[in-house]
């Protein structure tokens, strides 16, 4: 497979995460604009995506020594805007801080300067049983650079 047929992952810019996105038929509603419960599908990919560039898989997650994984505890969103189909939009994603087992991360979703949508999201990592666990510290340690704010 060629380099060029890979997806994306995004980019980082200074500690924000980008990840271009278009908007297909499929993510629209039957006035045109994109269905509100497709943001949380951008979210996910920008958080996903984030977590890639830096070196942490889910898959890595699951399979390491000790099993762990990412369950979304709170997710607070801000429509602003519309989108439509075929414009450009930009998931941006900023992994704030980490309290204990929580992740506290905040993103948006941009079409040029305009913001369309955000989220303020608090995941929490757990034990493979669903009880939470605080991080290891090699996934704090990936992480760290990019937070905001460390608490």
């Amino acid at each position: 497979m060629s380099p060029s047929d890979l997806p994306t992952a995004g980019r980082f810019e200074g500690r924000e995460h980008r990840l271009p996105v278009r908007v297909y038929y499929e993510d629209t509603d039957f006035t045109g604009l994109v269905y509100h419960a497709n943001y949380v599908r951008y979210f996910e990919r920008g958080r996903s995506d984030c977590l890639r560039l830096m070196g942490i898989g889910h898959a890595d997650l699951l399979d390491g020594d000790q099993p762990m994984a990412f369950v979304v505890t709170k997710m607070g969103l801000s429509f602003l805007k519309p989108a439509r189909i075929d414009d450009q939009l930009v998931v941006r994603t900023h992994y704030d801080a980490v309290k204990g087992p929580r992740l506290l991360i905040s993103q948006a979703v941009t079409r040029g300067e305009d913001v369309l949508c955000r989220a303020e999201v608090e995941v929490v990592c757990i034990h493979m049983d669903g009880r939470p666990r605080r991080p290891t510290q090699a996934l704090r340690d990936k992480v760290g650079p990019w937070l905001a704010r460390e608490a």
